[in-house]
């Protein structure tokens, strides 16, 4: 991306880098923010691959699948790079055309990718297949070598996520299990709900320590309860006064002392 920001002059190629950065940054907590700097970096730098690839990211992360998959067809067009045929693919299911993502799972593009590349292509297939209402058929697609390898890799949660969803959608319960199960072993980030999935199987429910109403019904008796100011204990204010008459008296004692010393010295 600096390579190409490059030909770009010094003033403008910091600007966009800077609307590129915030995008990076954002697209997974804020998406509707990211996509409004990627607009942004469009605006000023059209030509630039990258920035044409960060804006169909960002589109396709608020699910604008037209917008993304232009922009990505354009990225592509600059480029001469394959890596992004599977997400593009993806594009076309989420518009509603699972045929034509089918159709470029099996263009001879799919060979061109690296091993993610084609891990991901096998995962938008499958989804495609699903989209059809073909659950054994979207089974068949997921099985493979990457899935069967014991070996954990940056997308094996994911093949084996989609695999175990894949087998629980036809009833295949207690091969779901078996993977959901093999999931969480993969997942060590964290990235998939595969406990809480593995846990539905098993029968755990998970109970908040206090149930709505229970909480609800707390803040009634809360709001109900009068608050009492307790009264100053008459006995306390009796027992200052009598330490006070009491200091009166030792000082009157002690000035009248002084004064029969006086009369005695004189």
């Amino acid at each position: 991306m600096q390579q190409e920001l490059q030909s770009l002059p010094k003033g403008l190629a910091e600007d966009v880098a800077r609307n590129l950065v915030m995008v990076a940054k954002l697209i997974d907590e804020d998406p509707e923010q990211a996509y409004a700097y990627s607009r942004i970096a469009l605006r000023l730098a059209s030509r630039v691959a990258a920035v044409r690839e960060a804006a169909g990211f960002a589109a396709y992360a608020t699910q604008k699948y037209s917008e993304a998959l232009a922009e990505f067809r354009a990225a592509r067009r600059m480029t001469g790079s394959v890596e992004l045929w599977p997400v593009m693919a993806d594009c076309e299911r989420g518009l509603g055309r699972p045929e034509k993502a089918l159709e470029m799972a099996g263009a001879p593009e799919v060979q061109k990718l690296d091993k993610a590349g084609q891990v991901e292509m096998r995962l938008v297939a499958a989804g495609a297949r699903r989209d059809l209402d073909q659950l054994d058929a979207a089974i068949v697609t997921l099985q493979s070598p990457e899935l069967a390898s014991n070996s954990v890799q940056p997308w094996t949660a994911r093949l084996r996520y989609a695999y175990a969803d894949a087998l629980l959608a036809a009833g295949r319960e207690d091969e779901a299990r078996e993977w959901f199960a093999k999931v969480v072993e993969s997942d060590k980030d964290g990235s998939t709900d595969a406990s809480d999935r593995l846990a539905e199987l098993d029968g755990v429910d998970f109970v908040d320590a206090l149930s709505d109403d229970e909480v609800d019904g707390a803040d009634e008796v809360a709001d109900a309860v009068e608050v009492v100011e307790l009264p100053e204990s008459s006995d306390d204010s009796d027992d200052s006064t009598d330490v006070a008459d009491h200091k009166d008296a030792k000082d009157d004692e002690g000035d009248e002392g002084d004064k029969s010393d006086a009369r005695d010295k004189d």
